[in-house]
């Protein structure tokens, strides 16, 4: 293919709309057509475009073969998804298994250090029998003999799937079993013999951000269109959905109606199969049952309980239409954040994080009602996740890494005391690299925290690479150098191998501190998030680390909302910016597939007092003419139903109509948040490493 310039490839496909006699206010809507020809093909013509400037890079073949080799290295860790009673499962993707197979061991077999694999579900060859691009959305097996199990299938990796129910004894779909077409489903077993069902009913059965707004029951060997509706929600929610906790006594049935992105209403099922609401307030989340007790998370404070906190009710109470004053479980420091909950029998694991370095806690209830802690003994300084626990043998597992310690998974049992299981050997010679902690102070004075990677050594100033999310109460944590930033591959180790530093960013909008880190950069203290970023990049320039022009900018979804915004508020500090799945239309982003669901994080353009704020920020409506913006690349998905691809789409080709060197890669399958296989993954980590090597690095300003 001949090469054009992304400029020449817009004008072209754009021209038939701008010659028009009424051309719309905005002249790039039609790019929000996702599966337009028109759009589709411009698409195609920008991804050549940028293919064809940076594949040409030396080193370019070298690293996306390396990457795909990371990512399907069979030294992975096999981590356990679920312990169901004796059995672990897993997903397993390789070179030979890109979409994975599901497969479980016995649990024996696996805390030996040798688990005896049996596939259940191999996703390619499904796939390939069924002539469908499936990818794996997990399944639900109905405890406590796990025999029947409800799968999720992807087309292509969106947000909707297929549910179908499955036999894991005799390995095959159920014949006329329970079956959901094509949508945004919430399913979750009652008993053996009935859903509830929170899915696409036609008309007027899903709410305005997309997500199902009935919820009813379905019996076995009954229409679906049969179904009695047990919670219906108003068109305006998030959603309504299903929960249910299994303990060993007890299966607890749960209701969730989504008020807001932050707000719900709880219910919880009696025997009689009626639900009642629990005195669990609006904006606390339900995390676990334990000990015949709602384990709760308090996004804001209630009575003298802090925000922040874990409280318990007791189930028994609540069902009886009681409702005592919580009891409180813990109760972090102004330096901790919870982060993650799990019970298993006798212990409640709680995953917090201290400064931003990992850490995991024991609680069990004792005798007099209190609960005692005990700190497990694992790695300090390094980033914790809890994976699954196990409840006959009461212990939990969880991963431990940094960015120079590889991935390592621990069983842990309730006194504390941790076992290593599996280890990944290195990628890379850690010893070359030094990894700090800093603090930058923000405009108002904020102390934000920040990882910065560096090569023994190298004398700044230096390209620097700053990833960062800032939003929806998620908290970046430093994983290991070949999974850093986040869907980019090995793209850090390769930046800091060539002398360059790389940084994680913990801004405000996240939950690295709790509650107040989030609320913090909430609706109109957005602007909090972006001077954060701001003083972390100053920081850097100013301990002489690198310059200005010379920081990449990264982040993906809302991060790539940040990344956005940094270039159109600071183009004279950043020399480039890495745009990954990104909202940027923030006048439209409400209207665009599930983007109703964030105007509690953002608020309502439609709202006159909102877009006051938001369009002091919102990147595409930020783009001017005779500003030199520094060379960007956006990355996306075609098939991308959560955030839409319009986004990318659109503030590139105003970008680049107003002279602006842009790059290109709309991927035509994936969804948000998981990518349909590996070898995309790997083209893209190299794309990246090509365009920051060749703009930051070599300081080539001009357009592919």
């Amino acid at each position: 293919m001949s090469r054009f310039s992304l400029r020449t490839i817009l004008s072209l496909a754009a021209a038939p709309l701008l010659l028009a006699a009424t051309a719309p206010a905005d002249p790039y809507l039609w790019l929000e057509d996702i599966h337009r020809e028109r759009a589709l093909e411009a698409v195609s013509r920008w991804n050549a475009a940028t293919t064809d400037a940076l594949a040409a890079t030396p080193g370019y073949e070298a690293h996306r073969a390396e990457a795909r080799a990371i990512l399907d290295d069979e030294s992975q860790i096999a981590t356990p998804d679920e312990v169901m009673g004796d059995v672990v499962t897993n997903l397993w993707r390789d070179a030979q298994h890109p979409r994975g197979l599901w497969r479980e061991a016995s649990l024996a077999s696996y805390l030996s250090g040798n688990p005896e694999w049996r596939t259940l579900i191999d996703v390619d060859a499904l796939g390939a029998q069924e002539g469908k691009s499936w990818v794996w959305h997990g399944a639900d097996c109905l405890a406590p003999d796990y025999v029947r199990c409800l799968v999720s299938l992807s087309p292509g990796g969106t947000d909707a799937d297929v549910v179908r129910e499955w036999d894991r004894r005799t390995g095959q779909f159920v014949a006329d079993g329970f079956t959901l077409p094509e949508a945004k489903s919430d399913v979750a077993w009652e008993d053996a013999d009935t859903l509830l069902v929170g899915t696409d009913f036609g008309e007027g059965s899903m709410t305005t951000s997309g997500y199902p707004r009935i919820v009813k029951r379905w019996k076995r060997g009954t229409p679906l269109s049969a179904a009695s509706v047990v919670l219906e929600g108003e068109p305006a929610d998030i959603s309504v959905s299903p929960t249910v906790i299994a303990t060993d006594d007890a299966r607890h049935v749960f209701l969730q109606r989504g008020l807001s992105f932050y707000t719900s209403q709880l219910w919880i099922g009696k025997d009689d199969g009626t639900f009642i609401r629990t005195p669990v307030p609006e904006t606390a989340d339900l995390r676990a049952v334990h000990d015949g007790r709602m384990i709760v998370y308090l996004h804001e404070p209630l009575g003298k309980v802090p925000a922040g906190s874990l409280v318990a009710w007791p189930v028994a109470d609540v069902l009886a239409g009681r409702s005592p004053a919580p009891e409180v479980v813990y109760s972090p420091t102004s330096q901790e954040a919870i982060e993650q909950v799990s019970a298993t029998d006798d212990a409640l694991w709680v995953k917090l994080l201290d400064d931003v370095s990992g850490r995991l806690l024991v609680l069990r209830r004792a005798a007099d009602g209190g609960w005692t802690r005990t700190v497990a003994d694992l790695p300090d300084q390094a980033t914790v996740s809890l994976v699954s626990g196990a409840d006959g043998q009461n212990l939990a597992f969880a991963t431990v890494q940094s960015f120079l310690v590889p991935p390592s998974l621990y069983a842990v049992n309730a006194d504390g005391s941790a076992r290593l299981l599996q280890s990944l050997p290195a990628k890379f010679d850690a010893s070359q690299f030094t990894v700090e902690q800093h603090f930058a102070t923000s405009k108002d004075g904020t102390k934000v925290p920040y990882f910065l990677a560096t090569r023994n050594g190298v004398q700044g100033p230096v390209p620097a690479l700053i990833h960062a999310y800032g939003g929806f109460r998620s908290a970046q944590t430093p994983t290991y150098l070949t999974t850093e930033p986040y869907r980019a591959g090995p793209l850090a180790k390769w930046w800091v191998e060539d002398g360059n530093a790389y940084v994680l960013a913990n801004i405000r909008g996240g939950g690295e501190y709790g509650p107040r880190w989030h609320d913090a950069a909430l609706r109109e203290k957005r602007q909090n998030a972006y001077d954060d970023l701001y003083a972390v990049a100053q920081d850097l320039v100013n301990r002489g680390i690198t310059a200005e022009g010379k920081i990449a900018v990264s982040g993906r979804s809302n991060g790539g909302l940040l990344a956005g915004v940094a270039v159109t508020q600071r183009p004279d500090l950043f020399g480039a910016a890495i745009i990954g799945s990104p909202l940027l239309d923030m006048k439209r982003y409400s209207h665009l597939l599930a983007g109703a669901s964030w105007m509690a994080e953002y608020g309502d353009p439609d709202v006159p007092a909102d877009w006051e704020f938001i369009s002091g920020y919102s990147p595409y409506q930020k783009v001017r003419e005779g500003v030199e913006y520094p060379p960007v690349f956006f990355y996306s998905s075609t098939e991308d139903d959560r955030v839409h691809p319009g986004h990318a789409r659109k503030m590139a080709a105003r970008l680049i109509d107003l002279g602006n060197p842009v790059y290109f890669h709309e991927h035509r399958e994936g969804g948000h948040s998981v990518g349909a296989d590996h070898a995309e993954d790997a083209v893209r980590a190299a794309l990246l490493h090509a365009y920051l090597t060749r703009v930051l690095v070599e300081g080539d300003t001009s357009a592919p």
